[in-house]
């Protein structure tokens, strides 16, 4: 449900309404809109009388939202998202481009490609330190060294990291990484989406193989009542009959979720094609679609990479990219994140 106040409604009419509607066991969220405030009731409102709430001085109306997603519902919070990761900012107006390799496998390695990228205008370190294989006899990550690793990187570059979390137990690794991933596979691991919200820290959550936007919605709305506001977005192609890609990439969903969710979204071009090549006309196309950045896979030498060589990019095809994404990124009304 939401309350949303007349114009020049005072400060202490909304923290007695609050104080009141906490009384009744709900969770309110506020919204301060240019225009407008927004009261955002989570919890069982069945026992809420709209008719009673709307007659009150300072309410102009009273909407029930439909949809299960409540905290990450667009209808609950007007305004987009700005996610701010050490001053980087991403949604709102301003594209941020993540880049670096599927996995860390040495200093060298992880600091060579993120000087690269950072020269070329990414603006955060991607690496994964844990990974989900789907052999059990594939690289598997480094693990707390790989984080270490990407600490490194980030010491001598002073670009934020993301990486992909696995399970609850590994939590206490991330207490510093910048952003954590969560990863297709684990979108609908409830108990890791309400743990990582409890952390507090910006979240990305990839959408599942097979998920619905519903579902891809709702896994972020445990991550939010896990606590977490700072959730982004990321279609990284679907499961479909296809076997040309390695997955089909739903550029539809990008509009689609901008309409439905506040939150921003990214696109990851990548693991949607598994083909270097398609990297660049699929980023195109997803920024035309209204995408807030990207996450591309970036390798210093895709021939000997341990995982995910093939739909790799060279240091020089990332800049390559970038120089020519900028434009389109300008077109579209967005300020490129540093």
């Amino acid at each position: 449900m939401i309350v949303i106040c007349k114009k020049g409604t005072t400060q202490e009419q909304i923290d007695q309404f609050t104080h009141w509607l906490h009384d009744q066991g709900m969770e309110v969220h506020l919204s301060r809109g240019a225009r407008t405030t927004l009261l955002g009731l989570v919890g069982d409102t069945s026992s809420l009388d709209a008719e009673q709430l709307a007659s009150l001085p300072f309410v102009e109306r009273v909407q029930r939202i439909s949809e299960p997603y409540k905290k990450a519902n667009r209808k609950f919070h007007p305004e987009d998202t700005v996610v701010d990761v050490s001053g980087r900012k991403l949604g709102g107006g301003h594209f941020c481009m993540i880049a670096g390799p599927c996995s860390v496998e040495s200093a060298e390695q992880i600091t060579e490609v993120a000087q690269a990228v950072k020269g070329a205008g990414a603006c955060v370190l991607r690496g994964g330190a844990f990974k989900p294989r789907t052999s059990p006899y594939a690289f598997q990550g480094l693990g707390p060294v790989g984080l270490d690793l990407l600490r490194v990187a980030r010491q001598k570059t002073g670009m934020p990291i993301v990486s992909e979390v696995m399970d609850r137990e590994q939590l206490p690794h991330f207490a510093d990484v910048d952003i954590i991933q969560v990863g297709a596979r684990n979108m609908q691991n409830f108990t890791l989406l309400r743990a990582v919200g409890e952390m507090g820290k910006p979240v990305l959550l990839k959408r599942g193989l097979s998920s619905t936007i519903e579902e891809f919605l709702m896994s972020a709305e445990y991550v939010m009542a896990g606590g977490c506001e700072q959730v982004i977005l990321c279609e990284r192609g679907i499961r479909t009959f296809e076997t040309a890609t390695r997955n089909t990439l739903d550029l539809s969903a990008i509009p689609l979720l901008k309409r439905l969710s506040h939150l921003p979204v990214v696109v990851d071009p990548s693991h949607a094609t598994g083909i270097p090549w398609m990297i660049e006309p699929m980023s195109r196309a997803a920024v035309a679609a209204g995408a807030d950045g990207l996450i591309i896979e970036v390798h210093n030498a895709p021939e000997k990479a341990l995982c995910d060589g093939a739909q790799s990019l060279r240091p020089q095809e990332f800049a390559d990219l970038v120089e020519g994404l900028r434009p389109f990124v300008k077109l579209c009304g967005k300020e490129w994140a540093r």
